[in-house]
């Protein structure tokens, strides 16, 4: 991989371009060069954000128009939706003209964000009735969420002067920086085709459409989606995935390629939307075969997708966590620090990521910097994907069949997970898994001498994989001996 010489003085903004000598606050409004930032006088420096980017204030105000004027142009057939978007509309055209007021700028462009947000559940309460609610909602909602605090990121003085204190891109006792653009990217895109892969299976909740596709389980997608699982939701379970997934989207935009220090918060919040709600839509996966008995093929892919990104997103969250420890154990104040952040002995310049500009190749490790597949890893994971598979195979059933179904995936996702060099210790999970595997057959109901042999089989193999570490390539300061 490319690498340039350490020391080089190229520091890459988000838009992947060397800072200029004099430091001008980017979209993500955290570079924080040393020496020139800390001379500019901050009022001047938030005058001319703020100049740069009004802008993104009157397209909040003529998206909030359009959703004022919507429900008078088009057919709602929903008064509850008509007049939350006649409602919402108003509110953003007047939080956005607060917002023109330096001293309204805070409040305004949080409120505008809050009701953006709220644009997105909007459709799934009111049980929009035609998919141009949903879309409108949604699309509104998105568009104001980012025009309000994403591209003008900028809330005060304060959290200025937090992200112009000078300090490292890469945390201390790191070898790469977990926040840049090439780490967040693939995190990005997968959120992005998990939000419109959901949004195809909310339209069939809502009644949108009359037929959802599957390639291979048929009528699997529409049974789920019909469950007594998916009924048991107040809202379209889809509809809240697809909701998930897209604000996933955006708080991966949010911040600087320091964001580890300067936006511990939106490290926080992005963390949450990727590593719980993660886990919990792979649940509600590992739940269908149980309650529905059949597999949805789109429902997979999403589930797989978010699999995907956990591994790809924990390594910026324990980043954050060192930096809040460090934060801690020098005596500054945690709940200041969290909300603006702050700055942090060591660490060093991100001379590593490629730049936006240059040769395309090194842009592929730099994205899964951080992750290793070990061999033992991997076919933990196959071995919990077969697991999955195994109970039509053997015809066992009952609750040992349940027992596959449910141990398979949980295998799987914490062999994957574990492939995050900051959570290898969480293959040891794995080991209970496999003995439970091995002790199953001899009192649980519905075994028969293949699916028994398949269970012994896998748990032994299970418990043998997981106790090599595998490699770990990059180092993680203070963490790196509990990698074992």
């Amino acid at each position: 991989m490319q690498q340039e010489p350490h020391g080089s003085g190229n520091r890459f903004s988000p838009e992947g371009k060397a800072d200029a000598p004099s430091v001008t606050p980017s979209t993500g409004g955290d570079h924080s060069g040393p020496g020139s930032a800390m001379q500019a006088d901050p009022d001047e420096m938030i005058r001319r954000h703020r100049t740069q980017t009004l802008w993104m204030y009157f397209a909040n105000i003529i998206l909030g128009l359009w959703l004022l004027t919507s429900p008078a142009i088009f057919d709602y057939r929903s008064e509850q939706l008509a007049w939350s978007d006649a409602l919402s509309g108003a509110l953003i055209v007047a939080l956005g003209i607060v917002a023109f007021f330096p001293r309204g700028d805070f409040w305004g462009r949080w409120g505008i964000c809050l009701v953006g947000t709220w644009l997105l559940f909007a459709p799934l309460i009111f049980w929009a009735p035609t998919a141009f609610v949903y879309v409108n909602d949604t699309l509104i909602g998105g568009l104001v969420i980012s025009f309000s605090v994403l591209a003008p990121m900028m809330p005060g003085k304060a959290h200025h002067m937090a992200m112009m204190q000078p300090g490292p891109d890469v945390p201390p006792g790191w070898t790469y920086n977990p926040s840049s653009w090439w780490q967040r990217g693939p995190i990005i895109a997968l959120g992005l085709i998990s939000f419109l892969i959901s949004r195809y299976l909310a339209a069939y909740q809502l009644g949108h459409i009359d037929t959802v596709w599957d390639p291979f389980f048929k009528t699997g997608t529409a049974r789920v989606l019909t469950s007594d699982v998916s009924k048991a939701w107040p809202v379209s379970d889809a509809g809240l995935g697809a909701t998930s997934y897209l604000l996933e989207a955006l708080s991966g935009f949010m911040g600087g390629i320091r964001r580890w220090r300067t936006m511990p918060w939106m490290v926080v919040m992005f963390g949450v939307l990727v590593v719980p709600l993660g886990i919990t839509s792979i649940i509600l996966v590992i739940l269908q075969p149980v309650m529905v008995g059949t597999w949805c093929t789109l429902c997979l892919t999403t589930a797989l997708f978010m699999l995907v990104m956990i591994p790809l997103a924990v390594d910026e969250i324990w980043a954050m966590v060192q930096f809040m420890l460090h934060t801690r154990r020098e005596g500054k104040p945690m709940w200041r620090t969290f909300w603006i952040g702050g700055t942090i002995e060591g660490g060093s310049e991100d001379t590593r990521s490629p730049e936006f500009d240059g040769p395309r190749f090194p842009m592929v490790p730099s994205m899964v910097w951080g992750v290793t597949i070990p061999g033992n890893l991997l076919i933990s994971a196959l071995i919990g994907f077969w697991l999955m598979a195994a109970p039509p195979v053997f015809d066992s059933t009952g609750t040992v069949a349940n027992s596959d179904f449910l141990a398979g995936p949980l295998v799987a996702v914490i062999a994957v997970i574990a492939m995050a060099e900051v959570a290898r210790p969480l293959r040891f999970i794995n080991v209970v898994i496999g003995l439970w595997l091995v002790s199953t057959p001899w009192f649980l109901s519905g075994t028969t001498t293949g699916s028994t042999v398949n269970d012994i089989v896998a748990g032994l193999a299970l418990i043998g994989l997981s106790l090599p570490r595998g490699s770990v390539r990059e180092r993680y300061d203070g963490w790196q001996p509990y990698i074992v």
